[in-house]
């Protein structure tokens, strides 16, 4: 319904790990902490993200468990919880398993923002910022010195005056 999707709660636009997060710990709470989560449901459009962003919010998930002292699973159990649902609903179940205090809401709440805030890190350059041609800085000002007289003559007021070579 938001963002033009079919109703779900599985939304084609919403990053897999926030919305397992978000599906999970709303079965657990009650009516009066479940309207704390209809804002949260606008945030979460759009977060789907790419294999890396997933990845860093699978991984902030099991360290939000891991502070709210649940530990990681071991066995096969452990291989289960490398995908997006399974991490997001594990850092749900640590928070409803610590007795549904106004605090852990609190951090719930929150956490759900940060992983909304996580998202894909800028690219890198990999060249220089101007390879073939003069600094664009300079360019600008030149241009802007051609268009006005008067910060011509401010400049040549700034820099030492050249003269020519005699011969």
């Amino acid at each position: 319904m938001l963002a033009g999707d079919s109703f779900s709660d599985r939304p084609a636009t919403a990053s897999r790990v926030i919305a397992a997060f978000l599906r999970t710990y709303n079965d657990g709470i009650d009516d009066e902490r479940r309207r704390d989560l209809y804002p949260l449901a606008a945030l979460i459009v759009g977060t789907a993200g790419s294999r890396a962003v997933e990845r860093e919010r699978m991984s902030r998930c099991l360290e939000f468990a891991r502070h709210l002292g649940a530990g990681a699973p071991t066995g096969r159990a452990a291989i289960g919880i490398a995908t997006p649902e399974a991490s997001g609903s594990w850092a749900a179940l640590a928070a409803l398993r610590d007795g549904r205090s106004t605090e852990i809401h609190s951090r719930a709440l929150g956490f759900v923002r940060e992983l909304v805030a996580v998202g894909p890190k800028p690219p890198r350059r990999r060249w220089l910022p101007w390879p073939l041609g003069r600094d664009p800085a300079q360019a600008v000002e030149e241009a802007l010195e051609a268009d006005r007289p008067d910060l011509r003559t401010s400049r040549a007021a700034r820099s030492p005056a050249r003269t020519a070579p005699s011969m």
